[in-house]
């Protein structure tokens, strides 16, 4: 009897082609929907986390903050304070510290104003700067306070166009330094941080060169692991509140609640677009369920004639959820085929870093979600004809 209901149901699907192969298409649709807002949900939120974490892995940040008319010469961090907060703090695996100001830089007779940036030892390890042309600091350089500095591209595209900027010496305030490379932020902080548009980078000690003394106005401390994140914080302030006098303010402050504001976000997107997909299925659902209570309509007579040559009413239902199941069955599997598709066509447009990683959950909650849809809608219109009766059903006209 099953094999015959399985048989019943598919030649009746096979009677109205036409209007299976469309109820099937909702589903696809509410199918492909659901795995495509769910990957792109998740990857825009490890992309925002990338581009957040890309600054520096585990870092905590902390400067000297306060009135002016109220600072002492105490206050300003130094390298000690860097020294201490590298060898007092467990958590702590490195640490670098920056100092910027503004400068001229003269090349050729042409004269810019830019943002020099004095840079200790761990920097490059810390924010991880990209060369894209010649070479960083090596560390005797970086200890002897070398005469050397990169330039940003934007700034070596003004002053040099069309030439190599490595080992040209330009005239920085009054030193002549040599260009060794050109480097840019691993991710764009929008001169939010220490790095401009137009920067000069140069190694920290050659700082006092420019101002008479070395303090530091950034010190940057990684964290061994994420979770040490917040303890390091506040060891970090509490170091530079015992190593200065009371009135001193210190900002010390980390990238955590950042980055839980993104994947907060991230979170309540996926989950809107969600949503909507899960109304386009029922959407697809609703049309289902339109589509078999018209066919029940339309065979009426052939269930009359079914249930007087012994059909159960459970045969009769479970005919037409099988029905059901197949038209949404087919579509879920039709749009997890067309969202994969997709997402392979996709890939080979997206720019570097960003990737479209298929979530298995994704996958499985589509498939699950679209194939109970038939079930769930098409139960009114199986339960209608189970319930006919086989006299009034003959007698339909």
């Amino acid at each position: 009897m099953t094999g015959s209901t399985w048989r019943i149901a598919t030649e009746a699907l096979f009677a109205y082609k036409l209007r299976a192969f469309l109820s099937t298409i909702g589903v696809a649709i509410g199918s492909m929907a659901i795995v495509l807002v769910v990957t792109a949900g998740l990857s825009g939120g490890r992309y925002v986390v990338a581009q957040i974490e890309g600054v520096g892995a585990n870092l905590v940040y902390a400067q000297h903050i306060g009135m002016r008319e109220r600072n002492a010469i105490g206050d300003e961090l130094t390298m000690a304070d860097l020294d201490t907060v590298r060898t007092a703090i467990p958590g702590v695996v490195d640490v670098a510290g920056t100092r910027d100001l503004p400068m001229t830089i003269v090349s050729n007779g042409v004269e810019r104003t830019v943002a020099l940036v004095g840079v200790t030892d761990g920097f490059e390890r810390i924010r991880r700067p990209v060369v894209v042309r010649g070479r960083y600091f090596d560390s005797d350089e970086v200890a002897a306070g070398a005469k050397v500095c990169l330039v940003t591209p934007e700034l070596a595209a003004e002053l040099f166009p069309g030439v190599d900027p490595v080992g040209i010496v330009a005239r920085v305030g009054d030193l002549r330094l040599t260009i060794v490379g050109v480097f840019k932020e691993r991710v764009s902080t929008f001169g939010a941080s220490e790095i401009q548009r137009e920067s000069v980078l140069v190694p920290f000690h050659l700082m006092k060169r420019f101002t008479g003394s070395e303090f530091v106005k950034v010190i940057y401390a990684q964290a061994a692991t994420p979770r040490a994140v917040p303890a390091v914080t506040r060891d970090v302030g509490d170091v530079l509140s015992n190593r200065h006098r009371k009135g001193a303010r210190y900002q010390v402050e980390n990238l955590s609640g950042l980055l839980t504001a993104a994947d907060n976000i991230s979170r309540a997107l996926t989950l809107t677009l969600v949503v909507v997909a899960v109304i386009a299925l029922v959407v697809s659902g609703i049309g289902i369920m339109n589509v078999m209570l018209v066919t029940v309509t339309e065979r009426t007579r052939e269930i009359g004639v079914r249930k007087t040559a012994g059909a159960t009413r459970a045969t009769i239902l479970a005919q037409f959820l099988i029905e059901a199941g197949i038209i949404s069955g087919s579509g879920a599997i039709a749009g997890l085929i067309l969202a994969i598709a997709l997402l392979v066509v996709v890939r080979s447009f997206l720019p570097e870093g960003l990737t479209l990683p298929i979530s298995g959950w994704s996958v499985i909650t589509a498939l699950a979600a679209s194939s109970s849809v038939g079930i769930v809608f098409g139960y009114l219109p199986a339960k209608r004809a189970a319930d006919l009766q086989p006299v009034e059903a003959l007698r339909y006209e």
